[in-house]
């Protein structure tokens, strides 16, 4: 963990150095930022999911016509995450908004990066805004990771809902799992679509089963 704070904040200075961002200041920010991410009840959505997503949007850059913005958004999209409330998506938004004020972002930046935290919701993008199929493509890239990862990840989350009773969570998240499936597509590019989608749609109907049979021999 220690690493990829190192590595986190070399990428979070990088990034506001194209801002004229001062360290000091890049600095108090980052570590509100890693006090959020670190805070108690998150399993899954931690400094490591935001590590993930951004090696992602690395890979994805070339598709990327605005970089900037979309690694705003992913600093800022899981900021505020508490499982209890349903406004998480305009809670992180208006953390961003706030910071970035703060430290002096131009206001057309801070606008799009609203836009694609908010896009969050149900994970949908227009189909011309290339930029946001990035973003949330990279966002829910564990989908389609190897079965122990996408297990573990599973796991995780239920960690984040621990005050929910069995019946309730399994069968919300199975609602959820469905309806990735029920999709035309789960990721929106091409580059993520053939190397994620096959395998992503597999742990889906795999945690499925699991969820099924947990339920099954919960009623015994």
């Amino acid at each position: 963990m220690v690493k990829i704070n190192y590595d986190l904040f070399t990428k979070w200075w990088q990034l506001l150095q194209s801002f004229q961002v001062e360290q000091t200041v890049a600095e108090e920010a980052f570590s509100q930022l890693v006090a959020a991410y670190s805070a108690p009840g998150r399993y899954y959505h931690t400094l490591e999911h935001i590590y993930y997503v951004l090696s992602t949007i690395e890979t994805l850059q070339n598709q990327v016509q605005d970089l900037p913005p979309v690694q705003l958004a992913v600093w800022f999209h899981d900021v505020v995450y508490n499982t209890l409330t349903q406004d998480n998506e305009q809670q992180s938004a208006s953390y961003a908004l706030e910071v970035l004020g703060s430290l002096q972002i131009p206001h057309s930046i801070i606008a799009r990066v609203i836009s694609l935290i908010l896009n969050t919701k149900h994970d949908q993008a227009e189909p011309d805004d290339f930029d946001a199929q990035v973003f949330l493509d990279a966002d829910l890239e564990i989908l389609g990771s190897n079965p122990q990862r996408y297990h573990q990840y599973a796991l995780l989350i239920r960690q984040e809902y621990l005050w929910m009773p069995d019946v309730e969570y399994l069968a919300g998240r199975k609602q959820v799992l469905r309806q990735f499936l029920h999709r035309d597509r789960i990721y929106l590019t091409d580059l993520m679509f053939n190397k994620f989608e096959s395998s992503a749609r597999q742990n889906l109907r795999a945690e499925i089963m699991r969820i099924e049979q947990i339920s099954q021999a919960n009623q015994l």
